[in-house]
């Protein structure tokens, strides 16, 4: 059964994943404190003038989902550690992705939104 919301989402993923997972939460709600907290696709997902970012534990690593492949091209240089596929970023809580990052994304993401 799907989660009704991101709390539970989490309290179902793993101690050390879920640590990971609530501080890329709490950076996205700090970079986009008005954007609405959702599942959708039976995953947290943010949207703010349509879909933002959203994340995901998966059984061998997590996710970032950035709705956008042009946002990975712009951050390649800093990406380069991580696997990225379409318009998603794989990550560990042993390699999270940085902060600084994140909340890079999600500002392009909010300009990108707002554009359209």
């Amino acid at each position: 059964m799907a989660a009704a919301d991101v709390d539970e989402y989490l309290a179902d993923v793993p101690d050390g994943d879920r640590k990971a997972l609530e501080r890329i939460r709490r950076t996205i709600r700090s970079a986009a404190p008005e954007a609405d907290e959702v599942i959708s696709y039976g995953i947290p997902l943010y949207k703010l003038n349509g879909h933002l970012i959203g994340f995901a534990a998966f059984k061998k690593h997590l996710s970032l989902f950035v709705t956008n492949s042009a946002v990975l091209k712009r951050f390649a240089a800093e990406l380069e550690p991580f696997e990225c596929k379409g318009t998603t970023i794989h990550f560990s809580a042993e390699r999270p992705i940085p902060e600084e990052l994140v909340t890079a994304i999600v500002e392009v993401r909010i300009a990108e939104n707002a554009a359209r």
